[in-house]
């Protein structure tokens, strides 16, 4: 990659923007729970805290190989724990730790079971198709997200017998109540047996805001997400295209080469996370400091890793360059203008507050790449192919169509295979690391593909050592919670 060209496309940015309202962007419904829910209009009150809100990006972003030991930065426990595969030692309340997302989870669980309850108990529980149907996605979904970060991941020609996480479907009525772990495969089991139980079920007229819930495009994505770790490709074609029934999902692709580059990075962010934004298809509100630290946490991306993960632009030809814009908050300190933070006072007058992210769920692009995997372990390259070059047309500065055509021969030519379905696999990798980067979305990946992990220690601006981490290699699943254990609940081997 050529310097002159990277550095065209780096620029100093000043501190995150830290806005002192919640605005529309994370405003709340009534305390549903202080009444008698009695009325679909109340349990979908209720459900408006059926998500997880935890962060999950800090510690999947550290584990992944999109960010290096700069030596010196921000010292965050969760930053450094998940980089080391050490431990991470938090408390539930320490936000974007293990322990919080967690806690978060289950607590989600928790709610959409009350709703679940609370509808069953109803003299006409057709009156409340909607709200079941995002109760039941809503448990499907955090039950999933716990199982792939603190259980074996599922291996889709495995027995999968390992110790999954409790898969809760009933209200809590005690204090503390015993619960098993059972198998991955049983988790795996119960999460498509909710998900498919709830999806047909979901209605976008009963939202207000559709994208703050599970709504008919976000549950479709959920669904082409899971059969993707199930290698269930012909399903997660039909899914993924249920996503944009009667359009195309071109069209709803972020215009990084076109209106996104003519933002500053304040406008970027007033805009990544927008439930305007037709590329996201769910966001959820992160209790978070990811916003204000990811540029200056220690293990992150700096400038020789930024340079691997845009290479991949090569594959679109020698001219191609992505048109993500870069920036810096200090020296080697990287950022793309994605996830920013709100901070919400206590009070009006209040000087202290809490901090939020606003975190796409499921994004269109994720679609099309879950698509285009499909389609290319069916055998259906040229589909594959086709969504390839569908995102290269919204991600290439002055894109042309001729001079920067993904094809089998620019693939073999960058990752040098013989066999073009590893070089087709391993683009859809490349594009999707570069989209994703700094938004926890590559560990999945990773995981998925038993990637190996090699972390560089530095002391300072010296290389000291290299930590590896092979696929299987029992750290890569993290540690159940401490309060969870002392409840009982075995923990994880190391």
């Amino acid at each position: 990659m050529n310097i002159d060209k990277i550095t065209k496309r780096i620029f100093l940015l000043l501190p995150i923007f830290l806005l002192a309202g919640c605005d529309d962007f994370l405003s709340t419904e009534p305390d549903s729970t202080r009444v008698s829910l009695n009325t679909p209009k109340q349990v979908s009150q209720l459900l408006t805290t059926a998500y997880p809100q935890g962060g999950y990006v800090v510690f999947a972003e550290a584990m992944s190989d999109n960010v290096s030991d700069k030596g010196t930065g921000e010292d965050d426990k969760t930053n450094r724990a998940a980089y080391l595969f050490q431990e991470v030692e938090a408390s539930v309340d320490q936000q974007d730790s293990p322990d919080q997302y967690w806690a978060e989870c289950y607590r989600a669980i928790s709610v959409a079971n009350q709703a679940l309850d609370i509808i069953s108990k109803s003299t006409d529980s057709t009156l409340y198709r909607a709200q079941r149907g995002e109760a039941l996605l809503a448990r499907a979904y955090a039950h999933f997200m716990l199982v792939c970060y603190f259980s074996n991941f599922y291996e889709p020609q495995g027995a999968n017998t390992g110790p999954g996480i409790p898969y809760v479907t009933e209200p809590e009525t005690v204090v503390i109540k015993p619960y098993e772990r059972k198998t991955v495969a049983y988790v795996y089991d119960m999460v498509e047996k909710d998900l498919l139980a709830g999806l047909p079920l979901i209605s976008d007229g009963s939202y207000t805001i559709p994208k703050y819930h599970f709504n008919r495009a976000a549950a479709n994505a959920f669904a082409a997400r899971f059969y993707l770790v199930k290698q269930n490709y012909t399903k997660v074609l039909q899914y993924a295209n249920e996503v944009f029934p009667g359009g195309t999902l071109g069209d709803n692709l972020r215009p990084w080469n076109t209106t996104y580059r003519n933002l500053s990075p304040a406008e970027l962010y007033n805009t990544y996370s927008r439930a305007n934004q037709s590329a996201n298809l769910m966001l959820v509100e992160t209790a978070s400091l990811y916003g204000r630290n990811v540029a200056r946490y220690r293990y992150g991306m700096n400038y020789a890793k930024f340079q691997e993960i845009s290479a991949s632009e090569a594959i679109a030809g020698a001219s191609a360059s992505w048109a993500y814009p870069v920036y810096t908050q200090g020296d080697n300190n990287y950022l793309i203008p994605k996830l920013n933070e709100y901070f919400v006072r206590e009070s009006v007058n209040a000087e202290i507050g809490f901090p939020y992210v606003m975190l796409p769920i499921f994004t269109a692009e994720e679609v099309l790449f879950n698509r285009a995997e499909a389609n290319a372990f069916l055998g259906n390259t040229a589909a594959a192919i086709a969504d390839l070059n569908l995102f290269a047309s919204k991600r290439i500065s002055n894109y042309n169509a001729t001079t920067h055509a993904v094809t089998a021969t620019t693939m073999r030519n960058y990752f040098g295979s013989t066999t073009a379905l590893n070089n087709l696999i391993n683009s859809i990798l490349a594009f999707k690391r570069i989209e994703f980067v700094q938004e926890g979305m590559r560990w999945f990946d990773m995981q998925r593909f038993g990637i190996p992990v090699q972390h560089e220690i530095r002391n300072g601006t010296v290389v000291v050592g290299t930590l590896t981490i092979p696929k299987g290699d029992p750290k890569r699943v993290l540690q159940i919670p401490q309060s969870a254990s002392i409840s009982g609940l075995a923990k994880n081997s190391r």
